[in-house]
C-alpha cells in the first residue's frame, strides 16, 4: 500500500515524511490540522490487517494502549482502523532515543540509571494494566525535548507473536534477540518478569557497553545462548548495583525480579547507597517514581562508598558494539514459525566426557593395581631411632631425598622433618639393602597422609569451580588451561592417599601415571563444558 492510503484514513491531519522504521512497522510524521500538534503515526504491518484474528486483537490491545496514562509512557492519541491500514496516533519525541546518545556521547553510570528507573515505572503502569511490552531495548526508549525518558511501541510485538518469538525459515527475528527473555523465545506464559529481563539487559549493556553474552552468531545464536547459559557477570561495577543487574537478567523467571517495580525498590537502593540519596536531583533526568521507590533512592547509604565509584559515576560509557541484529520485517508473505520449533539444544560433546570418565576410573585404579616392588616391610616408631643394620641409611619417597644419615650410637635417627613428613611406607636403604620404612603411627598426623587428602580436595573444589564456570559462560580459555596443573595435582592427591592407605612403594612411574591420567581427565571434562 503506498502513503496515498494513510493520508486517506487521517484526514484530519496532516501526514509528513517517514522518520522512522522497525519490524513492527514504519512511523510518520505528522500534524494535527486544528490543534497544531506534532504526532508520529505508526503505520503496522500489513500482515496485520491481513489477518482478521491478529486484527481484532490489535484493536483490542490499542484501546489498552490508549487507557494509559503515565509520564513515562509515550501517549496514544488515535487509533485509526481504515481502507486496510492500522494506524496508532502518538506524541512525536524529538530528543532522540537512549540508543543514540549511548552510542554517540555515551552515558555515565546515574544516567543510565536513571533511564532504567524511568523505563520501569511506565512499565509498572502498563502491567498494572494488563500491558506487556515484549520489545524493551535503547532504541524504543525515547526522550522528549526536555529530557524526560518515555517508553514507546507498548504491546505491538505481544498482538504479532502472541507472546512467542517468531522466527522466518531464513533465521531473521521478529523482534530484538538482543533482549528477548529466554521463556519469550520459548513461547512459554509471558509475565512482567519478561520485561524486567529486556530492561535488566539494556541496563547490564548501558553499564558496561556490551551485552551480557558472548559475541558471534547470528539472531538465532543469539537466542540459543540466551536460553540455555547463563550471562556473563558484570564486571568493573560494584555492588550491590551489579547484584540488582545480574539479578533482573538470571535465566530462570524466578529467580528474578517478580516486576518492575520490585525491580526499580532495589535498583533505587543500590544507586543510591553507591551515588548517593540526592543523586535523582543532581542526575537533572526528570524521573517520575512511587513512592516506594523513591524512599528507597533516598534512604540513607548502608555502606561506605567503594574508592572505585567516583570513577563509575563520572566517566560516560559508550556502546562498544555496532547496532545489535535488526529486527526481521514483517510483511503478508512472511512465513513466520516460533523459535522454540528452530533452535535445538546445544549439542553434548560426549567423546570428550567419554575421554574424561575413562581417565578418571584409570586414575582411581593405577594406584591400586600397580603397586610398585614388593619390599620387606620395617614398621617403627620413627621419633626413636630406627634399629637397621648398617652404617647409613638413605629414605626416598619418589625418587625424592627425605633423609640422609649415619649411624649413631643409638641406630639411625631421622631428623624432625622427615619424621613429620613419613606417612604409611618409603623407600629406605642401608648400605645398598632396600625395605620399606612404615610408621607406626596413624598416617593422619603425618604430611603424607593429610597433605594428600588437603591436595585432593583443592583440587576437586577448583575443577568443580571451573568447570561450572566454563558451563555458565562465565570464563574462557583460561580456566581450560588451568585445569591441567588442577589435574595432574589430583592424580598425585590419588596416588599417594592411596600409597598411604595401602602402605605401598610410592614410586615415582607410578606418580606420573596418575599425574597425566588426571590431567588427561580434567582437561577433557574442562573442554565438554566449554562446548556445552
Amino acid at each position: 500500500m503506498t502513503l496515498s492510503s494513510v493520508v486517506a484514513a487521517l484526514p484530519q491531519y496532516a501526514v509528513g515524511e517517514q522518520i522512522g522504521e522497525g519490524g513492527m512497522g514504519v512511523v510518520y510524521g505528522g500534524v494535527h490540522r486544528q490543534l497544531g500538534r506534532p504526532v508520529a503515526i505508526k503505520r503496522l504491518p500489513h500482515a496485520v490487517a491481513e489477518d482478521p484474528r491478529m486484527s481484532e486483537r490489535f484493536e483490542h490491545e490499542a484501546r489498552l494502549l490508549a487507557r494509559l496514562d503515565h509520564p513515562h509512557i509515550v501517549p496514544v492519541y488515535d487509533y485509526v482502523r481504515q481502507q486496510g491500514e492500522h494506524l496508532l496516533v502518538m506524541e512525536r519525541l524529538d530528543g532522540g532515543t537512549v540508543w543514540s546518545r549511548f552510542s554517540q556521547d555515551g552515558l555515565t553510570a546515574q544516567q543510565s540509571c536513571g533511564i532504567v528507573l524511568a523505563t520501569l515505572s511506565g512499565l509498572h503502569a502498563a502491567h498494572e494494566a494488563g500491558v506487556l511490552h515484549l520489545d524493551v531495548k535503547p532504541k524504543n526508549l525515547l526522550f522528549t525535548s526536555t529530557g524526560v525518558v518515555k517508553v514507546a511501541d507498548f504491546g505491538i510485538s505481544q498482538v504479532v507473536s502472541e507472546g512467542a518469538t517468531l522466527v522466518t525459515h531464513g533465521g531473521a527475528v521478529l523482534g530484538t534477540p538482543a533482549y528477548i527473555a529466554p521463556e519469550q523465545a520459548m513461547g512459554n506464559a509471558l509475565t512482567p518478569a519478561a520485561d524486567v529481563y529486556a530492561t535488566g539487559t539494556v541496563l547490564y549493556e548501558l553499564l558496561s557497553g556490551d551485552l551480557p553474552f558472548e559475541r558471534g552468531g547470528g539472531p538465532l545464536a543469539m537466542i540459543q545462548k540466551r536460553v540455555y547459559q547463563d550471562p556473563r557477570p558484570l564486571r568493573n561495577v560494584p555492588e550491590p548495583l551489579a547484584g540488582v543487574v545480574m539479578r533482573s537478567i538470571a535465566r530462570d523467571p524466578g529467580a528474578r525480579y517478580r516486576n518492575a517495580e520490585t525491580f526499580a525498590i532495589d535498583l533505587a537502593g543500590a544507586a543510591g547507597t553507591l551515588f548517593g540519596p540526592d543523586w535523582l536531583t543532581r542526575l537533572g533526568i526528570p524521573v517520575h517514581l512511587a513512592p516506594q521507590v523513591s524512599a528507597s533512592s533516598t534512604r540513607p547509604s548502608l555502606r561506605p562508598v567503594e574508592r572505585d565509584t567516583l570513577s563509575l559515576s563520572q566517566q560516560p560509557i559508550r556502546a562498544t558494539l555496532v547496532d545489535p541484529v535488526p529486527a526481521a520485517r514483517l510483511s503478508g508473505s512472511s512465513t513466520l514459525v516460533p523459535a522454540s520449533s528452530v533452535i535445538k539444544p546445544p549439542s553434548t560433546p560426549w567423546a570428550l566426557w567419554l575421554v574424561a570418565a575413562v581417565a578418571l576410573l584409570a586414575l582411581v585404579a593405577v594406584p591400586f593395581l600397580v603397586s610398585g616392588r614388593e619390599l620387606v616391610k620395617v614398621t617403627t616408631n620413627l621419633a626413636n631411632p630406627v634399629q637397621e643394620s648398617g652404617n647409613q641409611l638413605v629414605v626416598t619417597l619418589a625418587g625424592i631425598e627425605l633423609a640422609n644419615v649415619q649411624r649413631g650410637p643409638g641406630g639411625f635417627e631421622l631428623p624432625g622433618a622427615t619424621r613429620w613428613i613419613v606417612g604409611g611406607a618409603v623407600t629406605a636403604a642401608a648400605d645398598g639393602r632396600e625395605f620399606l620404612l612404615v610408621s607406626d603411627r596413624t598416617p593422619w598426623l603425618s604430611i603424607m597422609g593429610t597433605g594428600s587428602a588437603l591436595l585432593l580436595l583443592f583440587t576437586l573444589a577448583y575443577l568443580e569451580s571451573n568447570l561450572r564456570a566454563l558451563r555458565r559462560r562465565q570464563t574462557g580459555v583460561a580456566a581450560v588451561i588451568a585445569s591441567v596443573p588442577l589435574g595432574f595435582g589430583l592424580g598425585l592427591a590419588v596416588w599417594l592417599l592411596v600409597s598411604v592407605l595401602r602402605t605401598s612403594e610410592p614410586t615415582l612411574p607410578i606418580a606420573l601415571t596418575c599425574g597425566v591420567l588426571g590431567a588427561a581427565a580434567a582437561l577433557s571434562a574442562s573442554l565438554a563444558s566449554k562446548r556445552v
